[in-house]
């Protein structure tokens, strides 16, 4: 028997008893899936990732900073609010940094751990599992689900599907609503839709995510995951034989047959498998984590804990199936850290110490001048040579800002124009400014002067740049 973790081609049985066998109908109608509850380790991390998840999806939408929505999406403002901090189509770049943040932190993961995203903390699997616990709360366990689907229609068959329906339909409903309302401040959106006051793209896109939420957790489930997910299709480029997955252990379960508690696998030629497919019946996907390594499995470890609890109902030791790797299947040591988890590990190091760099540098306002390129320089009626520019300032703070603007670097350098500007939060303002100095001081045709803008509302705000006076040849 071979000791690596195996690989198997299983093909879905075909429905129809005259088709050769192995062969199956590329378009044969899905097969619903009925996972059974299971308890524990595995099952209750994924309760608290869930709750934690969730509370953050449904609650952040309606926290607020400085009378700002801690995190809104403002897309006709062009504007980006997220913890405080204001961002601008400029800072584009930022969010591209973050994709590949997110990327390389998936590859470095699944190099590790394989597919746990998937298992724990994936939108898709987030919100099957709530859609599966109201399934159960309303319908009851496994047996009772497929007893249900079987019998006729009846009162209460057509109660329960309702309620269940009715409360899938709730839940989709505020997942619609709590999206849109990281675009459309989440308190004025409730009260304009209920009012129909809120305009039409709210509506349908509050209609979008309830259907597809409602379709993709109710209905489709694990379709999603093995025929429209694309990671499920190139996971294994990133798997060796040091990824820790969740796998059977054959050398220890093979072969499988049934016994009564407390009988030694030895002395009726068994392994510790005792074929109960409890497996089979909590896993999400419907597949038997016995054949070997599949793409369908997403890693949720649900067959671990099934597992585990039939091993201990039978005095057998735990981890028949359980987290770990090719090499320990094989006996050898797993090394955690090896050449593509350093190279992803490294990779998303320095990305996220650049990005945390930029923002933590980043300066909430910003000063640019432009010189009037249409004449060079001009006396006025004082004798004195004028200069003209173009001030821009841009206030990237989430609160108006006043600024003193000022000029320096040639002696009796003065800005004749307006000295004091307010500018309210994400605003870009185009500043016409002129500014003279008497002949003497200039020392050659091109000098060097800088401009300063410091903010009375924020004294701590100071922003500097530098131009060129032109005047001039000096006598």
């Amino acid at each position: 028997m071979s000791n690596q973790i195996p690989v198997k081609q299983v093909d879905p049985n075909p429905s129809d008893n005259n088709k050769n066998p192995g062969t199956y109908d590329l378009y044969e109608s899905r097969e619903k899936i009925y996972v059974k509850e299971v308890k524990g380790l595995f099952q209750r991390i994924r309760n608290v990732s869930l709750v934690a998840l969730m509370g953050m999806y449904f609650v952040f939408a309606w926290l607020t900073l400085d009378g700002q929505p801690l995190i809104h999406f403002d897309l006709p403002a062009r504007e980006f609010h997220l913890y405080g901090m204001t961002f601008y189509p400029k800072d584009f770049f930022l969010l591209s940094a973050m994709l590949i943040i997110s990327a390389f932190g998936l590859f470095f993961i699944t190099t590790l751990f394989g597919r746990v995203w998937c298992g724990y903390t994936c939108p898709q699997t987030v919100w099957t599992f709530i859609f599966m616990w109201i399934e159960e709360k309303v319908e009851g366990n496994r047996n009772k689900r497929i007893k249900l689907d079987k019998a006729p229609n009846s009162a209460e068959k057509i109660t329960k599907k309702t309620i269940k329906h009715a409360l899938w339909l709730f839940v989709a409903l505020a997942t619609g609503i709590t999206f849109i309302g990281y675009f459309y401040p989440i308190r004025e959106l409730i009260v304009d839709m209920f009012t129909l006051q809120a305009n039409g793209w709210a509506y349908f896109w509050v209609g979008f995510f309830t259907v597809a939420t409602y379709l993709n957790a109710g209905w489709m489930r694990e379709q999603v995951c093995l025929y429209m997910c694309p990671y499920a299709r190139f996971q294994s480029v990133m798997f060796d034989e040091n990824t820790r997955i969740v796998s059977y252990d054959p050398n220890r379960g093979e072969p499988r047959g049934k016994r009564k508690k407390g009988v030694e696998p030895s002395e009726v030629g068994l392994g510790d498998c005792i074929d109960c497919e409890q497996c089979v019946q909590v896993c999400p996907t419907g597949i038997d984590i016995r054949d070997g390594l599949q793409y369908e499995c997403i890693g949720c470890a649900l067959c671990i804990d099934a597992c585990d609890e039939i091993m201990e109902k039978m005095d057998y030791p735990k981890g028949l199936i359980r987290y770990t790797t090719e090499n320990e299947l094989e006996g050898k040591t797993s090394k955690l850290l090896r050449p593509r988890t350093f190279g992803y590990g490294l990779l998303l190091a320095v990305m996220i110490g650049a990005v945390g760099y930029i923002i933590g540098t980043r300066v909430p306002a910003k000063l640019e001048v432009i010189r009037d390129r249409g004449a060079l320089f001009k006396f006025n009626g004082e004798g004195r040579v004028e200069n003209s520019f173009t001030l821009k300032l841009q206030n990237m703070t989430e609160v108006p800002q006043t600024f003193v603007l000022s000029v320096e670097g040639m002696e009796g350098i003065r800005i004749l124009t307006q000295t004091s500007v307010k500018i309210k939060s994400g605003e870009n303002l185009s500043l016409p400014t002129v500014v003279d100095v008497i002949p003497e001081s200039i020392e050659q045709t091109n000098n060097t002067i800088s401009f300063r803008a410091v903010s009375k509302t924020d004294p701590s705000l100071e922003l500097e740049t530098e131009s060129r006076f032109v005047g001039p040849r000096p006598r």
